[in-house]
């Protein structure tokens, strides 16, 4: 399951930082999350960090990338395996 920033976000810029994979931006008018980064930080850490920080809790899962642990572990490895070519 990717997650997604809802349009209660207030922009306070802490979600941006605490991404591992980077997949938060600013979007037109508040933070999105691109869900082909998104892994809910499986692979990182045991909760989403971005989750932990909201402090307005607009941060759901999004219906409409909803992925098992499993696939979001290989996303995890797709995701290293390019970022270590890249380097």
């Amino acid at each position: 399951m990717a997650l997604m920033i809802t349009d209660q976000c207030i922009n306070c810029d802490v979600c941006e930082p605490e991404c591992p994979n980077d997949a938060i931006s600013m979007g037109e008018e508040f933070y999105v999350i691109d869900p082909r980064r998104c892994t809910e930080c499986v692979g990182h850490f045991h909760e989403p960090q971005c989750v932990q920080v909201c402090p307005v809790e607009c941060i759901p899962v999004n219906p409409d990338h909803i992925e098992s642990r499993d696939q979001l572990q290989l996303k995890y490895a797709g995701l290293m395996k390019a970022k270590a070519s890249a380097a």
